[in-house]
């Protein structure tokens, strides 16, 4: 049966927050140093990556669960999800005595497999997105009887996400901007519903990853339609197309969407680690990245939501490294160099004495343009950011070292 498009209400959301008392914790608030610095203006990081299950998701999952009649409950619900909305629901189901089903893709991170798994849902990985994934759980759901919980398209779902936009006018009451990273929808239409009810004139933004954004195109054609990519280390908001309750809700409620690439998603995953001491999923710092791009975007107060915390370590190393990257923290050299004894270990000196930590080096005797007598040296450091690097070549141009790039 097709769901009504009717907006949520305020009423709906604070009837959503009885229901999760004593569930879900409200989450701190933390203002940000260089993100006020940058913005010109107070900027608070909503840390619903402390949330139980690791995001918001546990709100939305718990409340669809909780207004199911004692026989769907005995039925059983499924749900599809690349992690934290099944971590969500596999908690929500297991706080309402409910069995869950949670289809993932097959490219889901393993800890978010796991952490599903140890709140008994059983798990099925299938497909290579998440679309895939729901499919399936549409199809066994029609199979067993067991009731989808999906992961943003349903008004109870809405008015649970929807409670973190009281917490933030509570905690926040003069924010002027709130900037929510965005898949499918819920989190921003529920957000949206509260802080509009709530303050006026307050600006809502949704941030999606630039290689997955379903949004901007269907926003622009008055429909909801698919991505044309779905390319992102951000995989939480990683959704092909918006569904129709949240598409009504955005269409009417939000501001502005803007998109970030895959490097302004690490450079503030690193941020975020190095000086806000927060471990946050590179979906969850989709909103921070917006801001970096361009502060003067977002009027003060601003609050950022931090989504999820549910981060891969593997993945967690490469954003780091990418994001070191990105922010010109790594520098790459390609030079030459007398082969001769000692030659190696002068550049390497040279190096330790501008303050550029060398990660590895690359020595070639080799190759069609040098010349005999001597070698072509290739070394990655680490500097202190895009000036430092500047410095250092150069240092090494003054010193005499030809750069090959």
């Amino acid at each position: 049966m097709a769901l009504s498009t009717e907006l949520v209400g305020l009423a709906d959301i604070r009837a959503a927050r009885e229901l999760l008392t004593g569930v879900v914790r409200m989450t701190p608030m933390e203002g940000s140093r260089p993100l006020k610095a940058l913005v010109g203006g107070p900027v608070s990081l909503k840390c619903e990556n402390l949330q139980r299950s690791g995001s918001f998701k546990i709100r939305g999952a718990y409340v669809r669960i909780a207004r199911l009649t004692a026989a769907e409950r005995a039925g059983g619900v499924v749900a599809a999800s690349a992690g934290n909305h099944a971590q969500g629901v596999a908690l929500a189901a297991d706080l309402l005595g409910a069995a869950a089903t949670v289809f993932m893709p097959t490219s889901a991170p393993l800890p978010k497999v796991e952490a599903t798994r140890a709140y008994g849902a059983t798990v099925h990985l299938f497909g290579d997105t998440v679309d895939e994934a729901l499919v399936a759980a549409h199809e066994f759901g029609e199979r067993t009887g067991a009731v989808l919980i999906h992961p943003f398209d349903h008004p109870d779902v809405i008015a649970g996400q929807g409670t973190v936009g009281l917490e933030i006018v509570e905690q926040c009451p003069e924010v002027r901007t709130i900037v929510v990273a965005t898949g499918g929808g819920g989190l921003i239409s529920g957000i949206a519903v509260a802080a509009k009810a709530l303050r006026e004139g307050v600006r809502i933004v949704g941030v999606q990853a630039a290689s997955a954004a379903a949004w901007p195109e269907s926003l622009a054609v008055g429909r909801p339609v698919p991505a044309v990519s779905m390319a992102t280390i951000a995989d939480g908001i990683a959704v092909g197309c918006p569904g129709a309750v949240t598409y009504a809700h955005v269409s009417s409620l939000v501001d502005d969407i803007y998109t970030v690439s895959e490097e302004s998603i690490s450079r503030a995953e690193l941020l975020l680690l190095e000086r806000a001491k927060l471990v946050v999923e590179p979906a969850g710092a989709a909103a921070v990245a917006a801001i970096v791009d361009d502060p003067g975007r977002f009027e003060p107060p601003v609050v950022a939501v931090l989504s999820g915390g549910n981060m891969d370590p593997i993945l967690l190393l490469r954003v780091i490294q990418y994001g070191m990257a990105a922010a010109g923290r790594y520098l790459g050299i390609r030079l030459r160099i007398k082969d001769r004894p000692g030659s190696l270990a002068g550049l390497l000196a040279l190096l330790a004495e501008v303050g550029a930590n060398v990660i590895d080096v690359e020595h070639t005797r080799t190759g069609p343009k040098m010349y005999f007598g001597e070698v072509e040296v290739a070394v990655s450091v680490e500097t202190r950011g895009v000036e430092h690097g500047v410095d250092v070549i150069a240092a090494l141009r003054q010193a005499g070292y030809p750069i090959v790039s």
